[in-house]
């Protein structure tokens, strides 16, 4: 048997590998203290592709058509908008499999920023992931999570509270408590071993691909398709923000969502067996599948239900699935997406963990997050902090209010990565990279300025959303002072 598919190989992975420059942004990848109780790679490859496809496959796919029709008005467009994202993704994907097959530590973008650019973006990426990126990702697909279990108990949408604060004001209901109690479970969940992680990825991850890949054969099959003039009509409306491009754009913000966790795997680098054979792989086969999932299931929702049912609907994949097969198949169907989010999320909190772990190891956060569970082996202090912020976003918002935050707070650094990948191929021509990008140089810059457009018009749509996330990325700049300031003065 090989090494790495032996149990022997399940080791204490190190914090660092040797870098193969002195320059000084790569102090970060220097030998850190040893210890004894650090995390393992516990990660297979068929458990790192599921954790792929579980992070990506959210809730994103059976929500966000809905609100892609009606800003593009066309089920021309929403289609062109997820080919569009697609290719996009697949280039970041491209960029992330080199990025992380070169540098397989805990902390995916954190270390890479580091190493390619200089220790003040990967600290700004690291804080802006900690204490707002992740924890709104996670609020965001509990929220989903909490969507979806409404329409089997619609009493979670009842109002407890209704506050007159902003143009709409504020409305709690039963959704925003329970999404929170959701995040807190998941987290505890995620306290065990990475190895059971895995295991849990695989089992849920195959779940949600039957249940997409139902959606699609009998959709295929068994429905027939809307009436004529109701396509047409759809494919010469007019969409809400005027122009093509404009309106493009602000659809392709919920389809980076549905996309998002294709850089996660990065985060997991340290935990993951033999990376320099599996690491690439796994995460270039687990987006191709997404990606084919993707188009094809949302083929399938404009093949089954007229465009203005797919732009009103609060659960299209629901609402495609009883047209079909009735009440009882849309009930199962809602299970499966329950089932669905839950896997995400236990994902996303397992990956994303580890950016605020990888940072308090080098002394760049709270001391807190840099515990490891003595049985488990799993970063116990990281989880804790990110599950208990991830609690207080769910109460503040709905599904569509949360994903806008994430995409801005983090594609602008996604482009960062792409430059990075370019800026070490220039001054680190001999680093060794088990896996080079194909179709270099073209993938990263098409995704460094897709990526930089996505944000850009994001800040122009949504300006204080944007915003916010821009000024609390801004705030980690004065911790990075300070925590810089005690490293040199230790």
């Amino acid at each position: 048997m090989a090494p790495e598919e032996s149990t022997a190989a399940e080791t204490t992975a190190p914090d660092t590998i040797a870098p193969a420059a002195t320059a000084p942004e790569a102090a970060l990848l220097e030998p850190a203290p040893p210890e004894t109780a650090g995390l393992v790679r516990g990660l297979g490859p068929l458990q790192a592709t599921a954790v792929v496809v579980s992070t990506i496959i959210g809730t994103g796919i059976f929500l966000v058509a809905a609100p892609m029709a009606r800003a593009t008005g066309s089920a021309f467009l929403v289609l062109t908008t997820w080919l569009v994202g697609t290719i996009i993704a697949l280039c970041g994907t491209l960029c992330f499999a080199e990025l992380g097959a070169a540098f397989p530590l805990a902390g995916g973008l954190y270390v890479y920023l580091n190493r390619g650019l200089g220790p003040v973006y990967g600290f700004l990426f690291g804080w802006t992931t900690s204490v707002i990126a992740t924890p709104v990702a996670m609020a965001t697909i509990a929220a989903g999570f909490v969507r979806f279990t409404s329409y089997l108990f619609p009493a979670i949408n009842t109002p407890l509270l209704v506050l007159p604060i902003g143009h709409d004001g504020f409305t709690l209901t039963w959704a925003q408590p329970f999404a929170a109690a959701i995040v807190l479970a998941v987290t505890a969940l995620n306290c065990l071993s990475v190895r059971v992680g895995g295991g849990f990825q695989l089992l849920l991850g195959s779940i949600k691909v039957g249940a997409i890949a139902l959606i699609i054969v009998a959709g295929t099959l068994f429905a027939a398709a809307p009436s004529a003039p109701q396509v047409a009509g759809a494919m010469n409306a007019t969409g809400a923000t005027g122009s093509i491009t404009t309106a493009v754009l602000s659809a392709l913000v919920p389809v980076m969502w549905a996309y998002n966790g294709f850089q996660n795997l990065g985060f997991l680098g340290g935990e993951i067996r033999d990376p320099t054979r599996h690491f690439a792989k796994a995460l270039i086969v687990g987006v191709l599948v997404v990606g084919a999932l993707y188009v094809l299931a949302n083929v399938t929702y404009f093949h089954v239900l007229p465009f203005e049912s797919v732009a009103t609907s609060q659960h299209v994949a629901t609402d495609v699935v009883q047209t079909i097969f009735g009440p009882k198949g849309a009930i199962w169907l809602t299970v499966a997406m329950c089932i669905s989010a839950l896997a995400s999320l236990h994902a996303v909190t397992m990956a994303e963990s580890r950016a605020p772990y990888a940072m308090a190891r080098r002394g760049q956060f709270f001391e807190l997050t840099a515990r490891v569970h003595p049985k488990f082996r799993s970063p116990v202090g990281a989880l804790l902090f990110v599950g208990c912020v991830s609690a207080l976003v769910a109460l503040t918002g709905t599904f569509e209010q949360l994903y806008s935050l994430y995409v801005f707070s983090m594609w602008g650094f996604f482009a960062l990565a792409a430059v990075a990948l370019m800026r070490l191929r220039v001054r680190e021509p001999h680093l060794e990279r088990p896996y080079r990008a194909w179709g270099y140089p073209w993938t990263p810059l098409l995704f460094g300025v897709a990526a930089f457009a996505l944000t850009a018009n994001l800040l122009m749509e949504q300006p204080v959303r944007s915003s916010i996330g821009l000024l609390v990325t801004l705030a980690g700049l004065p911790f990075y002072r300070a925590w810089r300031a005690r490293e040199h003065a230790s």
